[in-house]
């Protein structure tokens, strides 16, 4: 299976090492990439796992779980990457009515000893 985060590998060699904890994603991009599959697969479990863990109480794991499967993720886009810890993308996917969709966002990460992790995000326009 192609990998979700439309990096042109197979699951297995992309993303799946950081999905089961295999390896730990090395860069903020890689990260991006997996929790978008993660969303793709659904893998409630990773993405509450990579959020920093002082902003995990903000999200919902049940929530996550079921917004990766009520819409259909179709594409990941890398839009910048503006410094090693931020990176802008747009993910599109069809909603549960069946509406294209584009989430567009400016993710900021943070590594705690030698793991990078989710911090915030900012929705663009």
């Amino acid at each position: 299976m192609n990998c979700p985060c439309c990096s042109g590998k197979i699951y297995e060699e992309c993303c799946k090492p950081y999905h089961t904890g295999e390896k730990n994603a090395p860069t903020a991009e890689a990260l991006m990439r997996s929790r978008f599959s993660a969303f793709a697969i659904p893998n409630a479990n990773y993405l509450m796992e990579t959020t920093l863990p002082s902003k995990r109480k903000y999200h919902n794991k049940k929530d996550l779980q079921e917004w990766g499967e009520i819409n259909t993720w179709a594409k990941l886009e890398i839009v910048a990457k503006p410094a090693v810890n931020k990176v802008e993308f747009k993910a599109f996917y069809t909603d549960e009515n069946g509406d294209p969709q584009i989430h567009h966002e400016l993710s900021t990460f943070k590594m705690i000893q030698n793991r990078w992790f989710y911090a915030t995000g900012e929705f663009l326009e």
